[in-house]
């Protein structure tokens, strides 16, 4: 098996599993009782949120959620919640995430004014576009780190310190969020100048269930779950210690030796492009072309993703007639692949309907190897020759 799907999940590792055995097994206590047993949990809560906030700017936290989809609710509707007296103006962009841009539609429906921004042709928005559209009623900027579907890294960076500036100026006090499902674990954050950051455990080989928000000290919103207070109050209900206890390990693990993790996977994801552009004629990359090892290489692709369009070929088949060689990508987002319609990213970058259908994304982790791209090249051209002869006699 080849798996080129890891911006839909990743595979736990094999640490974290274990792990979580044991905890589920041996250290089963609430960690709010005041027994031994819920001590022991509550001391794997610390040092799973420890080994998270290492990994982050500093002067923030860490509240722990059910994954990137419920931090990124949180970050929103709590943030509209607090700030709704000073002003209602939110700004995004049109490539977001659904769980960005359907509760942005919630928001919108509760009386708040949504601005959502155009991208270019690689699905970037320009950080002059995001500074041109700041007022004094404005109150949410959320910008994702990295697009899910083509890996294009955003302007975080520029974004926070724009609207950083902008408060000092004008005496506002905008919040700036940014989705950093695919970039944490991939790319460090350490220059990312963002109050809130949400990210999910299952998409940096940690649990499926489990994902945090990073709130800056200096910001107090409100509780997103009411109940026993746990969370600092923030996200109340008993916490899903053993994958907690995964999440803390996984995220220790994922970020450890970055720098020649991402460079290895830009190894791998230049070889199979180069493999099929050289093997397969009219095939065009979505996305910029160019790749980036860091947050400051904004407008350059994330090495973990590499969404390409055949010509003349159907992106579903292709998919499944893959699946058969035992290989597994995907056609887009996997939150978004039941809906039917052009995908929302490839929209908004101007692509038609015929470019969109015939899009692969093949996303990549630190277990993908130059080896196996060479199968892969081998299946796909072949697949897409195939459609493409039988679909000249239709």
């Amino acid at each position: 098996m080849i798996y080129l799907d890891n911006s839909a999940t990743t595979r736990q590792y094999d640490e974290v599993t274990e792990l979580m055995y044991k905890v589920a097994k041996d250290n089963f206590g609430n960690p709010s009782s005041l027994h031994t047993l819920g001590f022991e949990a509550g001391n794997l809560l610390y040092d799973a949120r420890r080994q998270v906030e290492e990994l982050l700017p500093p002067a923030g936290l860490v509240v722990f959620t059910s994954g990137g989809t419920e931090s990124d609710n949180m970050a929103l509707l709590s943030s509209a919640r607090k700030l709704r007296r000073r002003g209602n103006k939110i700004i995004t962009t049109k490539v977001e995430h659904p769980a960005v841009i359907e509760t942005c539609k919630r928001l919108k429906d509760e009386g708040f004014d949504v601005v959502y921004l155009d991208t270019d042709v690689d699905g970037y928005v320009e950080e002059q576009a995001v500074k041109a559209a700041l007022d004094e009623n404005t109150i949410i900027v959320s910008v994702m780190a990295v697009n899910n579907e083509v890996g294009t890294i955003m302007p975080v960076v520029h974004i926070g310190r724009g609207v950083r500036d902008f408060n000092r100026q004008h005496g506002t006090d905008i919040i700036f969020h940014t989705d950093a499902v695919q970039a944490f674990g991939k790319l460090a954050m350490d220059d990312v100048d963002a109050d809130l950051i949400s990210a999910s455990g299952h998409k940096f080989h940690g649990p499926k269930g489990t994902g945090f928000l990073y709130i800056k000290k200096r910001h107090h919103i409100p509780p997103f779950i009411t109940g026993g207070g746990q969370e600092g109050g923030l996200r109340s209900s008993t916490e899903n210690t053993p994958g907690i206890a995964g999440l803390g390990l996984a995220a220790e693990m994922a970020c450890s030796n970055l720098t020649v993790k991402i460079s290895d996977m830009g190894m791998v994801n230049n070889y199979l492009l180069n493999g099929l552009k050289t093997e397969i004629k009219d095939i065009m990359v979505n996305g910029p072309e160019e790749l980036g090892y860091n947050m400051l290489d904004s407008g350059k692709r994330c090495p973990s993703v590499l969404n390409i369009s055949f010509e003349g070929t159907r992106g579903e088949v292709l998919l499944h007639t893959l699946e058969q060689d035992g290989i597994y990508v995907s056609t887009g987002s996997a939150c978004s692949s039941h809906k039917t319609g052009d995908s929302h990213v490839l929209s908004a970058m101007s692509m038609t309907h015929k470019e969109i259908e015939g899009a692969l994304r093949f996303s990549f982790s630190e277990f993908n190897t130059i080896e196996e791209m060479d199968y892969v090249i081998d299946r796909v051209k072949i697949a897409v020759e195939r459609f493409r002869r039988l679909g000249s006699f239709r």
